[in-house]
This record gives structure tokens, sequence and C-alpha cells, in this order.
């Protein structure tokens, strides 16, 4: 192994700048450490949302070195891509560095953030919100970077649908909280609640109250109700239909949306097995992936799209919490907000396709 990586430095590490002509075999053996980085990323955020509902916070908590592997991987990528210009052009590099810079100033600030107010359990924290910030944009500039340079074939597709399907996780991410609250307040209630009692014991002193329900209900759904639809439609919606567009395929937004379900399914009852909390799966999000390409399989003009996508998406998707609701388990939602979820995502949506349609004309226009 390490003549292979001497080898590889021997034939690739030299100065070169952004966007330069890349081997096909380089670029499938950069793009494979991405995926493997990222996964890494993956099953690290994955039980760390996990462990936070059943242990105190640990720097050291083995999600966290897990996700730090990952993170190393893709920052040592990102350098190599700078120095040697292979692999990015200007704007995808600029992305990657800009998604690691923002992640790697998140990171103290964030362990700061506990340090000072304590457990911060809620995924929706600011300095959350940076973390996953930097993990778009980074992905942002792969999924451009493998789009240019990944060779044309079935790989190439597959790798896109994945780098989408990372983009996914990363904007879904924070409704995990209300996904493991509800499981979390059930199994209090049931008598078996899957938190320690030392994490009890601290949320409880934090909010003033002793431990009992309001103070799990306080720590396990903090949360307005609105946000978990909201939030989770209107962005998962965007990222499936841009998706859909890039990649061309006719059932790209279920196999990027299936493959994350899948992914949530199997996740769960491997952590469960290891003793951690389980959660809510969003089953439901398959029915957005289906509409939006059912969407985009109808000729129609670009605002009767983005207005019909937004209904499709709105119905299948609160249609869909209400029946995990009542047959499964799924986060308490305010259905009122299906008003505003429609509306936004049609206004996203169509500000969206404009964007794109202005920046297409500008391209297509004869010089003068």
């Amino acid at each position: 192994m390490i003549q292979g990586v001497m080898g590889f430095r021997d034939r690739y590490w030299e100065r070169g700048a952004a966007g330069r002509e890349t081997p096909p075999e380089l670029a499938r053996q950069l793009y494979r450490w991405w995926l493997a980085g990222l996964l890494l990323k993956l099953i690290g955020s994955s039980w760390d949302v996990s462990w936070h509902f059943k242990w105190l916070r640990d720097d050291l908590a083995p999600p966290h070195l897990i996700n730090t592997v990952g993170t190393v991987i893709v920052v040592a990528l990102t350098l190599f891509h700078t120095f040697t210009g292979y692999g990015a052009d200007r704007l995808a590099l600029r992305l990657m560095q800009t998604g690691c810079g923002i992640f790697l100033v998140a990171l103290p600030i964030d362990v700061i953030n506990h340090r000072v107010n304590g457990l911060d359990i809620t995924s929706w924290s600011g300095s959350h919100a940076l973390l996953y910030l930097g993990t778009a944009v980074m992905l942002a500039g792969a999924i451009r970077g493998w789009a240019g340079y990944f060779p044309e074939g079935n790989g190439r597709t597959f790798g896109l649908v994945a780098l989408w399907f990372f983009f996914l996780e990363n904007v879904w991410f924070p409704n995990q909280h209300q996904e493991y609250g509800v499981r979390a307040l059930q199994a209090y209630d049931d008598g078996q609640a899957e938190a320690e009692p030392i994490l009890l014991q601290f949320a409880a002193d934090q909010l003033g109250l002793p431990v009992g329900r309001e103070a799990v209900v306080h720590f396990a759904l903090p949360i307005a109700d609105w946000v978990y639809p909201v939030w989770g439609l209107v962005a998962a919606a965007l990222v499936l239909v841009i998706a859909r567009r890039m990649i061309g395929r006719r059932w790209t937004a279920t196999a990027v949306v299936g493959a994350y379900v899948a992914y949530r399914c199997l996740i769960w009852p491997l952590l469960a097995g290891i003793d951690f909390p389980k959660s809510a799966v969003p089953l439901f999000l398959v029915l957005v992936g289906l509409a939006i390409d059912a969407v985009h399989a109808v000729d129609l003009p670009t605002p009767a799209t983005a207005a019909l996508g937004a209904v499709a998406v709105t119905t299948a998707g609160y249609a869909g919490i209400r029946f995990q609701q009542e047959y499964l388990w799924g986060p308490p939602i305010s259905f009122s907000s299906a008003a505003v979820t429609a509306v936004l995502l049609a206004l996203l949506w169509t500000a969206g396709d404009a964007a794109v349609h202005r920046r297409e004309t500008r391209t297509l226009a004869p010089l003068s």
C-alpha cells in the first residue's frame, strides 16, 4: 500500500493550474476516494445523532472519530486538487476549498458552543448549521468535479447518484432530531427510556426541571411542529429536482431518495442492535421522488411544472407523514403548514428555473 501511495505521488504530485487535463485513471481514483471519505462521514454522523440520544456528548466519541477520518480524506483530496490542478476546474475547486474551510471553522465553534451552552442536543443550532453548510458547498464542488472529469459510462452515472444521495442526506440531517425525538418520547412513555439516566438528569438540570415527561419532551422534541415538513419537503424537493435535471435519467429522483430511505432502513436496526436509540424513517420521501419524476415526465411550460410539482410534493409528503403517524412512527407536524410548503416550493422552483433560463440565454447570445 505504501509503495502504491509513493508511486501515485511520483506520477501525479506536481504543481498545476485548476482545470488541467486529467488522466481517466487518476480521475477514477480521486473520486472513488471522495466516495470513501463521504461514506465515512455519513456513517459517523448517523451514529452521532443516535449517540446524542443515549449519552452525554464526548469530543472523542467513536462517531466523531469515524467522521474525522472521513473529513481528513476529503480535506486531503481538496489539497491534492488545489496543488496539482487535476480533477477539478476552477469553480469546482473553489467550492471544495470554501466548503472545507467553512466546515473546519465550524468544528471549533461547535466545541466552544457545547462548552458554553452545555448539551445543545438539537440538530438545529447555529454551529451545526455551519457544519451542514460547509458539507453542502464541499459536495457541490465534488459533484461538479465528478460531472466534468469522471469518464463516461455507468460508473459516472452511479457516482453522480451517490453524490446527490450524500447531498440529500446532508440537507435532511437536522430533521433526524424529530425522527429520533418521537421514538425517544415513546420509549420513555413505555417505561423503557433509551437515554442513560445521566443524560436525562443533565437535560432536566439545564431546563431547571425535575427528571420527568416534561423534561423529556423539551429534550426530545423542542422544535416547532411546522419546521419538519416545511424545511424537509422544500429542501429535499429542490435537491431532487436539480439531481433529476443534472443526471437526466428517467427515475433519477426516485433512485436518489430511494437510496437514502434504504440506507436509513439499514442503519437504524444496526444501531439498535448495539443498543443505541431508534428513529422514525422518512419512508414518505419515496413518494416525493416519484412525484418529481412524474412531473418531469409531462411536457409542460416551466411555470406549470413548478406549480404542479409543488402541489404534488406537498400532497405526497403530508399524506405520507400522516400515514406514518397513524401506522408506523412519524414526528408531530403542523398540517396547517402545507400551504406555506406548497407556495414556498413553487416560488423557489420557479426562481431557480428563471435563473437557469437567464444563464442559458446569456450563454447562447451572439457576440456583437
